[in-house]
């Protein structure tokens, strides 16, 4: 693809294709594409990226009101494929849009945001920027821009390959046809297709009315013919407040728009080429598995013990593994699990499942059961095996083992017979069992393993993803910090990491999300929101919904706090237990740990002593972040679904 008349704004252009890393991957790329279906990569494809020329004052608030926005974007994403809102104040409010194509699946609509959310802040300190993807649009600004419909950044993608004979002239028609009819279409969205093998599709942001949305695809549409047509075969109309495409390929899903010339005929042939490239693809994947079970068995597992040709050390590893204490059967594993039977499934940990066994001598034991389609994969596994061996702390799970000697590998926990905190503390009829002596210990024991980790184990460990589901719970519900699948261990020179972001939004601090940045700060997030759970019994991203006033879980602590009406949130299954100071307390440090700047949440050795020790008084805690919230003034059915933070877990998503 070639953008046409760049802009002054700083812009870069991404499109390319995903890149096969198996031979067998691209055998079933090849299949598929001679079959006539799209090649649906892993991520959608970066049309266009532009950011403000310009820098925000103060990049700490702005960062702040950028992610409040992006997460009350996402809800309304989810629910509708449309969001758009502003939270801040003064100068630091941070207007946001996002719109998923109409084609696109709720599912493959969220997947495209994702996408969209983790790049654009490559933009920040930049004070606005918009990122364009192959399905979906997101935009940012300190001024309201949900009402543009054109800008000086608007810009056309085309395609460098040569369209065939006599499409020129089908495909203008049709994107004349499409943008004629958007502005009248449910959601501003139409799409059609040519009898000469042309397709189209317009979409204007619902933020705008309908005049400003003719307006848009008609330039849309002009900067299109004047310079994709008549050479290229596909191109792309980026304008403020609406896209239009066209393409050779039938790129959108069938859809009620009143169709276009060979829309029906369209349909069923695509059916039959998914049919025909499915079958295709299974058998490819079936011989490929087969080949490399082959090769995997040809070789002895002496050969693989002995092996010392690997380039990142996983053979060094996978020998030490072998001949430790530490080294179980696979098919031992297999058989205590009952085949990995679904009934004994107690979970889906992070990369892999985790399954009830009973060994031989009677033990019980937790398996968790990963899968390497990818070195990513291998080296989870090996890191989770290398950190957790090195710690031993009674609010840490202790790891029993593993195999490396099978198809695949596994991890062998010990198994706590009460599952996870969540299981408990979100069920109506199960919370009773936690009352506040059980409560309080599950605060402390967790901020004591958390502690443990990040100062006293022999390595410096950040786990990442601290929530009520890796928090598991033994027969007397005293707590154990699990799954350390995302953690990260930090040199003691070092101060901080620059990682991938990982872990599970509604924990994640903001600051790593926006920058990701890792420190020991991120995980005492994760804990204050945890702790803040437990003494409310809400879930975080359920409380919006819940509350009459309409508030998060953070801002409505945040807002009772100020009016010293806390106890009111107290749980109540938790009143007439507790004293009025002792849960205060409990608030108080929940407050301090999920404070907007992570330089003055209180280390986690200080959090423990604050909980355990005297009476010391505390410190007043600043202000959380996901607080100001304001929407802008446009269509009151953008706002359907309330603002909260959402339960995604991410894992290896780069960040800035």
């Amino acid at each position: 693809m070639q953008r046409r008349r760049p802009r002054a704004a700083h812009r870069c252009r991404f499109l390319t294709a995903a890149a096969a890393s198996f031979h067998i991957h691209l055998l079933l790329l090849s299949a598929v594409s001679a079959a006539g279906v799209d090649d649906d990569a892993d991520t959608p494809a970066i049309l266009d990226t532009v950011c403000a020329a310009t820098q925000t004052v103060d990049p700490e608030a702005f960062d702040m009101s950028f992610d409040t926005t992006m997460e009350m974007i996402y809800q309304n994403v989810k629910s509708s494929g449309f969001g758009a809102v502003g939270s801040g104040e003064g100068s630091n409010t941070v207007f946001g849009l996002a719109q998923c194509m109409s084609y696109l699946s709720p599912t493959d609509c969220q997947l495209c945001y994702g996408q969209a959310r983790v790049k654009l802040p490559h933009c920040l300190p930049a004070d606005g920027g918009r990122i364009y993807l192959d399905g979906c649009f997101l935009r940012y600004g300190g001024d309201n821009f949900t009402a543009a419909a054109t800008d000086a950044s608007d810009a056309a993608v085309c395609s460098n390959a040569t369209a065939p004979a006599g499409f020129a002239a089908a495909a203008a028609a049709l994107v004349r046809n499409v943008t004629a009819a958007a502005p009248g279409a449910k959601d501003y969205y139409y799409a059609a297709a040519s009898g000469r093998g042309a397709y189209a599709a317009a979409q204007c942001w619902r933020s705008l009315n309908a005049s400003a949305c003719a307006a848009c695809v008609g330039s849309a549409r002009d900067q299109l013919v004047r310079e994709c047509l008549p050479a290229a075969p596909e191109g792309y109309g980026l304008n403020a407040g609406c896209v239009v495409r066209y393409s050779t390929r039938a790129f959108y899903l069938p859809v009620n728009a009143g169709g276009g010339s060979g829309s029906g005929r369209s349909s069923a042939r695509r059916i039959a080429v998914i049919v025909v490239a499915s079958v295709l693809s299974a058998l490819l994947v079936a011989m490929g598995i087969l080949f490399i079970w082959t090769r995997m068995r040809s070789r002895s597992r002496d050969d693989l013990l002995h092996d010392d040709t690997d380039m990142d050390g996983s053979g060094g590893m996978i020998r030490a593994i072998a001949a430790s204490h530490l080294s179980f059967k696979y098919q031992e594993l297999r058989t205590a699990t009952g085949e990995f039977s679904q009934t004994n499934k107690l979970g889906q940990g992070g990369y892999g499942s985790v399954y009830k066994g009973v060994l031989a001598d009677g033990r019980e034991v937790a398996v968790k059961r990963l899968f390497f389609s990818t070195r990513q994969w291998a080296e989870q596994f090996f890191n989770e095996v290398k950190l957790v061996s090195q710690v031993r702390h009674k609010n840490l799970v202790k790891l029993l083992g593993c195999s490396v000697d099978g198809p695949e590998s596994l991890l062998v926990y010990e198994y706590l017979c009460n599952t996870s905190l969540d299981h408990y503390l979100f069920n109506a009829l199960k919370k009773a069992v936690l009352d506040w002596e059980r409560r309080f210990e599950i605060v402390l024991g967790t901020a004591e393993g958390l502690s443990y980790l990040h100062s006293a184990s022999e390595v410096r460990i950040i786990h990442r993803d601290i929530k009520a589901g890796n928090v598991l719970l033994d027969g007397r519900f005293r707590p154990k910090i699990a799954d350390f699948g995302l953690a990260r261990n930090i040199m003691d020179d070092q101060s901080h990491l620059s990682t991938g972001l990982a872990g599970t939004f509604g924990y994640m601090a903001p600051e790593y999300i926006v920058h990701g940045q890792l420190t020991e700060k991120a995980d005492i997030y994760s804990y204050g929101v945890l702790i803040l759970e437990i003494v409310t019994g809400r879930k975080s991203n359920n409380s919006v919904a819940s509350s009459e006033e309409g508030l998060s879980l953070m801002a409505l602590i945040w807002s009772h706090y100020n009016t010293g009406t806390l106890m009111e949130l107290l749980d109540l299954n938790l009143r007439e237990q507790c004293s009025e100071e002792d849960a205060l307390r409990v608030f108080h440090v929940g407050l301090l740990c999920t404070q907007a700047s992570p330089n003055l949440r209180p280390p986690m050795w200080k959090v423990v002593e604050m909980l355990s020790g005297g009476r010391e008084v505390l410190p007043r805690p600043t202000q959380p972040p996901f607080i100001n919230i304001t929407g802008p003034n446009i269509k009151s059915d953008n706002f359907g679904s309330p603002f909260s933070l959402n339960q995604l877990s991410m894992s290896g998503v780069q960040a800035r």
